[in-house]
């Protein structure tokens, strides 16, 4: 029988990141990963982005991502930066008064938890006399923090041109960008390796619980059991199948996100941006004979209605490339995870026909758009979009999902924070609201139903 000190199940940036503050930060030794190629369920399909302007109730999200973002930062500087992160920025746009308004008070509110100092470029009468930080793309830029609430259109109109001329709020955050998650999780991976992580290309398919705590895992093939004590549910959208080989009903549910990989060919969009984000619902536009046509199909009369607020886009490969990523979640059911994943045929059009509306000259390209790559995954996620990090009621059984859509950004602060769970380290005190215990909170439970999602 095979031995380890811990078991980690899932090669995601999640596992690896749990394998590489457990070896290299912590000491910890003979520590197994289990999964089939790494890095290739869902953390190879993702936005790869990051940012720490994140909403309550609570500063916990803020916290997390402030100092996940913190260790992002020390690994790019010890690896030459290896994984090209930089400080891009988000811009979130509106033209609904309303919307402008809530938009501000929300800022403000993020601010005042933690994300650092809110500037505000007025206009008009009352003067724009804010330094407003230009950006520097893709670099990282440490300097850039806080973020910059713009409700001056002509200040928004001369830096991003190509917007919709009724635009008349912006909010720029700008602690967050985008980084190469291929490249962070190999650099990981490789540093875990020289500690003595093994990797083992297999399924686990089963955990033995003995007296309420775990005495081994069996894994499939040669490997057969691995006789530990510790084992770390790093599954992502098989968490909860993973959960209930040891006995415990873990809270979670996945939802499908694509991302469609768009080739810019006639550069109607400049390369030096930031990620694009339109916080308006949308009702896309068809002509009269689509529109009716559309409305006689049962299964695509949803397309004339009002679709979510959300669509986004960022540039891809860099100053030299003409890709962009195009990304909207219209449809939130539930489903298993089943790979791989199955998109809307008409996924690609639904998304450029919704970008259409913050970005009108990509209109040319609904009558001759080159055929697009769709792919993406599952954010597995619990009710309040809040992770599990630590232990279960099973003695040894630990904890490392739920991270939804945001692992890329806070797999190192919650990596750190299992670690600290294992080794008996002092915890941080948001420790408490990643918690599977947390739901036996009366207070907490009841504080769900008004609780954000804090989910794009």
């Amino acid at each position: 029988m095979h031995t380890a000190e811990v078991v980690i199940c899932g090669a995601g940036i999640a596992g690896i990141s749990a394998a590489f503050h457990l070896s290299v930060r912590c000491g910890v030794r003979n520590v197994v990963l289990v999964d089939q190629p790494p890095l290739a369920v869902t953390s190879d399909k993702s936005t790869e982005c990051y940012r720490n302007w994140w909403p309550g109730p609570g500063d916990t999200m803020v916290r997390l991502m402030n100092r996940s973002i913190d260790l992002l930062e020390e690994l790019a500087e010890e690896s030459g930066n290896r994984f090209v992160m930089n400080r891009n920025g988000y811009v979130y746009l509106t033209a609904d008064p309303a919307k402008a308004a809530e938009m501000e008070r929300a800022a403000r509110e993020i601010a005042a938890l933690g994300a650092g100092e809110l500037r505000v470029h007025r206009g008009g009468a009352s003067g724009a006399t804010e330094h407003y930080p230009p950006e520097r793309f893709d670099v990282l830029d440490r300097s850039l923090t806080g973020a910059d609430l713009v409700l001056d259109r002509e200040l928004i109109r001369r830096r991003f041109p190509f917007l919709t001329p009724d635009v008349l709020a912006m909010l720029h955050p700008r602690r967050c960008g985008w980084l190469s998650a291929q490249q962070l999780g190999m650099y990981m991976l490789e540093r875990a390796r020289e500690h003595g992580v093994r990797v083992v290309p297999a399924r686990v398919e089963g955990i033995e619980v003995r007296a309420g705590r775990v005495e081994a895992v069996h894994v499939a093939g040669e490997t057969g059991t691995i006789a530990t004590r510790c084992f770390v549910n790093a599954a992502g959208p098989f968490a909860r199948e993973m959960g209930r080989k040891s006995g415990v009903d873990l809270p979670l549910v996945n939802e499908l996100h694509g991302k469609v990989t768009f080739d810019d060919e006639l550069g109607v969009l400049p390369r030096e941006l930031p990620l694009m984000i339109w916080s308006d619902p949308v009702e896309l536009a068809w002509s009269t004979e689509e529109r009716e046509e559309l409305a006689q199909d049962p299964e695509l009369r949803w397309l004339t209605g009002t679709l979510p607020a959300g669509v986004h886009f960022r540039p891809e490969g860099g100053k030299d490339s003409r890709m962009l990523l195009l990304l909207w979640t219209y449809h939130t059911e539930l489903r298993e995870p089943v790979f791989p994943p199955v998109f809307d045929p008409f996924y690609p059009e639904v998304v450029l026909r919704g970008l259409v509306r913050m970005v009108p000259g990509l209109a040319v390209y609904l009558e001759r758009m080159r055929r697009p790559f769709v792919d993406g995954g599952y954010y597995c996620k619990t009710r309040e979009n809040r992770a599990l990090i630590g232990p279960t009621p099973i003695a040894g059984n630990y904890l490392l999902c739920g991270l939804s859509g945001y692992g890329i950004m806070a797999a190192q602060a919650a990596a750190e924070l299992l670690a600290a769970h294992l080794t008996g380290a002092e915890l941080p005190s948001y420790a408490g609201e990643f918690l599977l215990s947390r739901y036996e909170d009366p207070v907490y439970r009841a504080q769900l139903e008004r609780m954000a999602s804090g989910q794009l």
